[in-house]
């Protein structure tokens, strides 16, 4: 009888025990699962968060674009130790308009580059301005500024890219200082450029000289 009894109370604390293990196993599960369905919630308020910042910095980018300021302020663009004012920049993508509004983005930005370049040298003047506006014997040395064109083009996207992109540096022009249109130039001019300079090499619509 005691032998009885004493198996029950074995057989009932083996049920115990095995309860408790399976209670403990459960609990981690629902644990372990709550822990997972939490994260892509988590995830997801990060993410949420995240595109909010990316659409208010984009309306910021877009209300400055809508207001005429370029997302990239230019008014002091820095090139090589030399400053660049906004007001320059604008002569600077105007002149190419005029120069090369018809060539490819290279053509445009060498253009932009022999502007650059006379800006360097000492045989020109020290600014954007002063070059393009140089007179030769009383005349512009630049002919969309003696016909007029210059004030009436209107600066394209392309345009304003080349010219960034040649105030950061780009830079194919192997230090030409001279550019012509060999079919559009005066028999005369184009004389004085073959006597008088070393040809570099041709692009597009133009020769460029040094």
């Amino acid at each position: 009888m005691g032998e009885d009894i004493m198996y029950k109370k074995y057989i009932l604390s083996l049920f115990l025990c095995n309860m408790v293990v399976l209670a403990s196993f459960c609990c981690l599960k629902i644990a372990e699962r709550s822990r997972f369905a939490a994260t892509p919630a988590f995830q997801m308020q990060l993410r949420e968060g995240f595109q909010e910042e990316e659409a208010s910095s984009l309306i910021g980018s877009l209300d400055r674009a809508d207001s005429g300021q370029r997302v990239i302020d230019y008014q002091v663009m820095e090139r090589q130790g030399e400053s660049l004012s906004e007001h320059d920049f604008q002569i600077l993508c105007r002149i190419v308009e005029a120069e090369a509004g018809g060539e490819d983005m290279n053509g445009r930005i060498l253009v932009a580059n022999v502007i650059l370049n006379r800006v360097k040298s000492s045989t020109f003047p020290n600014s954007v301005e002063g070059v393009v506006f140089q007179k030769s014997n009383g005349t512009f040395q630049f002919s969309p500024i003696r016909d007029g064109r210059y004030q009436r083009v209107r600066i394209s996207d392309e345009t304003v890219e080349a010219v960034e992109r040649a105030l950061l540096g780009e830079d194919y022009s192997e230090g030409a200082l001279y550019f012509v249109s060999r079919k559009g130039a005066a028999p005369e001019k184009m004389q004085w450029f073959d006597n008088h300079l070393t040809r570099l090499f041709q692009y597009g619509g133009h020769e460029f000289f040094s």
